[in-house]
């Protein structure tokens, strides 16, 4: 069960996920760091649904550094979000319709992983 304070961070962090992606949508030339914003927003709102987010986040960075190894499909999930998040962050010049896509499953996925685990729908 997640506390209402984690509850509203992950719900608050889907929202603003969302927002920075239609941001990225419209100001092209803003649309690389929007689309790296919009990714982190939406991975902090899975780690905020599982728990204490420092604790996720030293589980995340065990199980990349052991890949191959993660049974646990939300694990591996998360694992996979902050590769795309390193490869956004050392990326100058990215394919914006393709990020954009990419940004937009991701947070499809972390709003059916937070709706999952809070047992409710995600709105906004």
């Amino acid at each position: 069960m997640v506390d209402q304070y984690r509850r509203g961070w992950a719900l608050r962090y889907i929202r603003e996920a969302r927002a920075e992606l239609e941001a990225a949508k419209q100001m092209p030339y803003m649309a690389h760091g929007l689309i790296l914003e919009a990714i982190r927003k939406a991975r902090n709102a899975i780690y905020y649904s599982l728990g204490e987010p420092a604790f996720i986040e030293a589980i995340v960075r065990e199980a990349a550094e052991n890949i191959g190894n993660e049974r646990d499909p939300i694990l591996k999930r998360l694992v996979e979000i902050e590769g795309l998040l390193q490869q956004f962050s050392y990326i100058e010049e990215l394919d914006k319709e393709k990020a954009i896509r990419q940004a937009d499953s991701l947070i499809q996925l972390a709003s059916e992983i937070v709706e999952t685990v809070m047992g409710e729908k995600v709105t906004g």
